[in-house]
Parts: structure tokens; C-alpha cells; sequence
């Protein structure tokens, strides 16, 4: 089994570069499901705007690490005057303060910008895990469509060569009109077959499209891939350890507590006095002085109990929440892999079994009819069921593979056969 664990935030060149190429490609050549994630994730509006907002939250790192700025006041008194009039000289007064922190605010605001990133990323990475289970599911979609595109013509096409033997058996003289008006009526089926099936590729593609962030649908656009079944070699126990490890919202939800405690801790320091301290420089005619002045706010009644209650709250319930996403991990992987192995033995028994039995009947019973040895009733039934099979059979390929796609989506982490 191969696994590509899933990808840290980060944005290499030739990380676009891939992308670009596969753009290019989508003209010429069909793409591979590689490409075309590669591709969304290089052009998707929705992952591209919430990339911008993880860049925008890491900027309020630089404003939580900022100091206090000093303030500077002059200001002068009786100016106008001449400078030697004694009763009124003149006076100039220049004057330096700052506020310092104290309870290590800088430290702790830090604290919280740094771990709200960490959370802001880990969402990224979530809305990417999102993406790319959509962009999995569509592609298995529009292979799905393709290939029920291709059974639908080949049905038509060989049901529309018994329409022309029936034909030249009615002009014979071998059938009724009516018997071969029964045969021509059901043509219409399969052509409505058909069409519904040209439908189902066109909008299949057009999702596609839409999520590898495409502006409008176009024609030419075209995937390759296989729909064949395949079996995992990995455990239940190990899927599920490696979720713990890679869910982005588990990992989340850990950051979560720091970012909890930390808003704890600032809460604290937001609860110390913060005294202002600053010196002056006085100039009274031709006299000079200096001076110094501390300011200290008395919190007598303000002490910030309110933040500092909310946010140990508010850190207890992080601890429950990171519990409950921890659950969710291991109870993802569990659904999905019941899905999966579902899938599997449902798709074993089609490929297995039932379709080479549809098409043995099929076959025998269309060679009995063409020579008269079976009636039109036991004929066309056997169209139908050998059509349905191979539909249900298409069905079931595509669950496997959308079963996997979905538990690699569970544990975060590439589950390829």
C-alpha cells in the first residue's frame, strides 16, 4: 500500500509549476487524478481564499509583538511675551512617558497570535482534506459516467443490429409486424439509455471542472483512469492510528487548548498594573530643571476577574472538545472502513459472478432467438437483466473506489491499493 501522508500548509514553486502544467495538459492530453488534484489545489477560489486568510492571521503576529510606544509632549506658556519681562517669563516644557507591562503580556499575547495560526492552518488543511475528498469523488464520478457512457452505446449499437435483424426476419416472413414492432419499441429504452447516460458525463464533468477552479465547462476537457476494484493491504488498527496523527481538525483541537491556556495566562497578566513612567525637561527663562513623574492605575475594583473566569472556562471546554474530536477520528475510520469492505464484497461478487453469467444468458438466448428457438419475451428480458448487470456491476466498481476515497479522507492520509 502506498501512502503520501497529507501535505503541510506551504506553497512550493514547484508545487505550481505541476499544477500549471497540468493546466495546460487539460486541452491535449486527459488528466490523471494526481493532476487534477494538483490542479485544485493551485486553482480552487475556495482553498485560494482561505489561504489568504491563514496569511492574514499570521500578520497579527507582528501586532501582538509590538511594545508600547513612548508618548512626547511640549508645551509652553507665555511665549508671546517679551522674554524679559520678569513678572510673566516665558516657560517651555518638554516631557517623555511610556507604559510598561508587566506579567509578561508581550509573552503571552505572542503566545496567543502563534497558536492562532497553528489553529488557522490546521483549518486550512481541513478545507484541503475537503477539496481534495471532492475532487476524488467527482473524478471517480466522471469515470463512472464515462464507462456507463460506454456500456449505454454498446447496447444501443448491438440492440439496434437486432432491430435490423428482426427487420430483414419480419420482411422474410421468420416474425409478425407485431412481434417486430415489440422489438423496435424497446429501442426507444435504450436510447433514452443512452441519452441519460451522455447527460450524467456532461454534468459530471462540469463538477469536475467547477472544483479544479475551471471558469466555464469546456468540451475538451477529459480525465483517464481505471474503475477496477482493488483490495488494501493495511489494517483497521493502522488507518486509525495514522488518523490520529494526520486529521487536521484532531490536530486542531489540540491547538485549541494551547490556544486556550495561553488566553488563560494572558488574562492573568491583563490583571497586573501596568505603571507609566516618564521624565521632563522645563525651561523658565533662563532657568532650567528636570523632573520625573510615575503613574500607577489603583485596580481596586477592576482586576479583570471577568476574562480571567471565562477563559478557564473556555480552556475546560477545549479539553472536552479535543476528547470528542479524538472520538470522531477513530469513528469515522470505523464507518468508513465498514463502507469500504461493504463495497468490496458487493463488487467481488458482480465481477466475480453475475456478469459473466448475464452475458452467458444473454448470448445464448439471443443465438436461440435469431434461429427461432426461444420466444421475444425470454430475448428481451435477458437484454434487460445483462444491461442492469452491467450497470450494477459499474455501480459497484465506483463505491469501491469512492469507499476509499472516503477513508482516506477519515485518516487524512493517501490509502491507495
Amino acid at each position: 500500500m502506498k501512502r503520501i501522508r497529507s501535505r503541510s500548509l506551504g506553497f512550493p514553486l514547484l508545487f505550481l509549476y505541476t499544477a500549471a502544467a497540468a493546466v495546460g495538459q487539460t486541452a491535449s492530453a486527459p488528466l490523471t487524478l494526481q493532476q487534477a488534484l494538483d490542479m485544485a489545489r493551485a486553482k480552487n477560489p475556495n482553498l485560494l481564499s482561505v489561504q489568504q486568510h491563514v496569511a492574514a492571521t499570521k500578520a497579527s503576529e507582528i501586532t501582538a509583538g509590538m511594545r508600547q510606544n513612548p508618548n512626547f509632549t511640549v508645551s509652553g506658556a507665555e511665549v508671546s511675551l517679551p522674554a524679559n519681562n520678569p513678572a510673566s517669563p516665558y516657560t517651555y516644557v518638554g516631557n517623555v512617558s511610556r507604559l510598561f507591562e508587566r506579567g509578561e503580556k508581550r509573552r503571552w499575547r505572542l503566545d496567543v497570535a502563534h497558536a492562532t495560526t497553528d489553529v488557522t492552518q490546521s483549518q486550512y488543511r481541513d478545507t484541503e482534506r475537503q477539496t481534495v475528498l471532492q475532487v476524488k469523488q467527482s473524478f471517480t464520478n466522471l469515470l463512472a459516467a464515462k464507462a456507463g457512457l460506454k456500456i449505454a452505446e454498446d447496447n444501443l449499437e448491438s440492440y439496434r443490429k437486432t432491430v435490423d435483424l428482426s427487420k430483414a426476419r419480419r420482411d422474410a416472413g421468420d416474425i409478425s409486424e407485431t412481434d417486430f414492432e415489440r422489438i423496435d419499441l424497446q429501442l426507444a429504452e435504450f436510447e433514452s439509455d443512452y441519452d441519460s447516460a451522455k447527460l450524467n458525463m456532461i454534468q459530471a464533468s462540469d463538477q469536475l471542472q467547477l472544483l479544479l477552479g475551471i471558469p466555464k465547462p469546456t468540451d475538451t476537457f477529459d480525465i483517464t483512469g481505471a474503475l477496477d476494484p482493488r483490495a488494501l493491504t493495511t489494517t483497521l488498527a493502522q488507518v486509525e492510528q495514522e488518523a490520529i496523527a494526520a486529521r487536521p481538525d484532531y490536530q486542531a483541537a489540540l491547538q485549541s487548548i494551547r490556544l486556550a491556556e495561553a488566553n488563560v495566562k494572558l488574562a492573568e497578566a491583563d490583571g497586573t498594573t501596568d505603571p507609566t513612567i516618564g521624565g521632563e525637561y522645563e525651561r523658565t527663562a533662563t532657568y532650567n530643571s528636570a523632573g520625573f513623574q510615575v503613574s500607577i492605575p489603583l485596580r481596586i475594583f477592576d482586576r479583570n476577574q471577568g476574562e480571567k473566569e471565562r477563559t478557564r472556562y473556555e480552556a475546560q471546554s477545549s479539553r472536552s472538545a479535543e476528547i470528542a474530536a479524538r472520538n470522531q477520528v477513530v469513528s469515522d475510520v470505523d464507518q468508513a472502513w465498514a463502507a469500504y469492505e461493504a463495497a468490496v464484497h458487493l463488487a467481488n461478487r458482480y465481477n466475480g459472478h453475475y456478469l459473466r453469467e448475464a452475458q452467458h444468458v444473454r448470448d445464448n438466448l439471443e443465438y436461440s432467438y435469431r434461429h427461432g428457438g426461444t420466444t421475444l419475451l425470454d430475448y428481451l428480458d435477458a437484454l434487460r437483466d445483462y444491461r442492469q448487470t452491467n450497470l450494477d456491476a459499474l455501480n459497484a466498481n465506483q463505491q469501491v473506489w469512492l469507499s476509499i476515497h472516503q477513508l482516506s479522507f477519515a485518516a487524512a492520509t493517501e490509502i491507495l491499493p
